[in-house]
């Protein structure tokens, strides 16, 4: 039985609703999720800044990467209208993660594709329970994850995006500090790059993030 919407959720049922999310992104395939409230959404200019100093390959490539994406203006004034949302998290294996192999490989992708994925599934579940404005925040550009051989239709005149029920704007395209919040709820995380050795770290992750309410 599908919620009707409602000018005000009830918090116990909100906080039974959030719980269920939270355990459906496992189901869906997530390592871990953590219900957070929207005080822990980190925003730094200093993460846009990343975006360009040395410029990302999807920099201006994609409808949901900067500067197509929402300015972090208008990130903190949308986030400062909900409340609650589900953090999610994939680890990914270091080999698949570590290393210019797998940067050149491209062996992160399945795991960036996987948890983008499941925070498009989170947030139109939420939407037919009522929640009609959840929102997700996805893992990397949606232009490598879903289009990376294809010109993205999004920026053509008067054609949509090949791929509106999966493809959103990345935590790290909103200016989220996605390093730090995971941080925050108990995640180690560890910066890795080309020049990381896979024996180096445990593990890789990607993060994702759905505002419910």
């Amino acid at each position: 039985m599908r919620h009707k919407i409602l000018e005000r959720i009830p918090q116990e049922q909100l906080q039974q609703d959030l719980e269920r999310y939270r355990q459906r992104a496992i189901e869906l395939g997530a390592t871990d999720a953590k219900i957070i409230t929207t005080d822990e959404v980190i925003i730094d200019e200093r993460v846009l800044a990343k975006c360009t100093y040395p410029k990302c390959p999807s920099y201006g490539t994609n409808a949901n990467c900067p500067p197509h994406a929402m300015s972090l203006e208008q990130v903190r004034k949308v986030v400062s209208n909900f409340s609650y949302g589900v953090f999610l998290k994939l680890e990914v294996p270091p080999e698949h993660t570590a290393g210019q192999e797998a940067i050149d490989k491209g062996l992160f992708n399945p795991y960036r594709k996987k948890l983008s994925e499941i925070a498009a599934k989170i947030e139109a579940e939420a939407f037919y329970d009522g929640y009609h404005l959840a929102l997700a925040f996805a893992s990397g550009s949606c232009k490598g994850t879903f289009c990376p051989d294809i010109e993205c239709q999004a920026l053509l005149p008067g054609q949509p995006c090949r791929y509106p029920l999966k493809s959103r704007t990345s935590m790290e395209g909103a200016g989220m500090d996605v390093y730090t919040m995971a941080t925050k709820v108990g995640w180690d995380i560890y910066p890795i790059g080309a020049a990381t050795s896979p024996a180096d770290v445990p593990c890789g992750m990607r993060l994702a993030l759905v505002l419910i309410y």
